[in-house]
């Protein structure tokens, strides 16, 4: 099958179409989708017969009767155990599910997991991105999703996993979630930026990217949430999410009930 065009280069400023303006959206994409509410925000997709979208397994919030969905494991670039096993790595899980418009328009909706924003990325050969691991939230369905980067960090960081990065690419539009608010930088070349590791949320992939030990004992003792920071080098864009996962867990940690120890 002849795959469709590269979609339009992105904005003169380098940045994310915002959800507010349709014009910048459209452009972004080849189906209709509109972003709604604010602080919980919730994807939704406009699909016209033999149009179709893929997400991770079990990501859907509501659909028209017009939609068909199909799970499998194998997709989005990745096929075979070895390949479904790097993508369930890098975040997403062992299945995808693809949803279809059969029979007539329909629509597929996605609901974020945490409060923050969501966003259309374009993709082509030679425009890739990474992304933390849970910033996928859907795409059309030529969108190829891989491990960008695995480094471990110690059994205590990161649920022991390590910090993990997913890999986007292929063509067409992928729509991601960052937590929080979202912080643009344009990286000029050779200018760099250290972040908590927490706060990466989506980069151009072709930046140079490494993860550094804090310096300084105490530094690494008293003075950062993290012993680590990520480490990016222009030119490039870099977008931060103001929220991390991890930060969540901690302020609500202490107003979680606890396990009974009275005998």
């Amino acid at each position: 099958m002849v795959p469709p065009p590269p979609p339009p280069p992105p904005p003169p400023s380098g940045g994310l179409p915002s959800p507010d303006d349709p014009a910048a959206v459209d452009a972004y994409t080849s189906v209709g989708h509109r972003v709604l509410g604010t602080t919980m925000p919730v994807l939704e997709v406009d699909l016209q017969p033999g149009q179709r979208v893929v997400s991770h397994s079990g990501e859907v919030s509501w659909l028209t009767s017009t939609v068909q969905m199909t799970t499998q494991t194998g997709g989005a670039g990745q096929s075979g155990f070895l390949g479904t096993m790097k993508r369930a790595v890098s975040g997403g899980g062992l299945f995808l599910t693809y949803y279809d418009a059969v029979g007539g328009p329909g629509t597929v909706a996605f609901a974020t997991k945490l409060p923050g924003e969501i966003r259309p990325i374009a993709l082509a050969p030679g425009r890739e991105y990474l992304v933390h691991r849970n910033g996928f939230l859907a795409a059309t369905d030529q969108v190829t999703l891989d491990i960008g980067i695995q480094q471990r960090l110690g059994a205590g960081f990161f649920g022991g996993a390590g910090f993990i990065l997913q890999r986007i690419g292929g063509y067409g539009t992928a729509w991601i979630e960052l937590s929080g608010e979202l912080v643009e930088y344009h990286l000029a070349p050779g200018e760099q930026l250290r972040v908590l590791p927490g706060h990466v949320g989506l980069f151009d992939a072709g930046m140079p990217f490494e993860i550094e030990r804090v310096k300084g004992v105490k530094n690494m003792l008293f003075g950062a949430e993290s012993l680590f920071f990520a480490k990016l080098t222009g030119p490039g864009m870099v977008w931060l999410q103001t929220l991390p996962i991890a930060n969540l867990a901690r302020a609500i940690a202490p107003y979680l009930p606890t396990p009974d120890t009275t005998p």
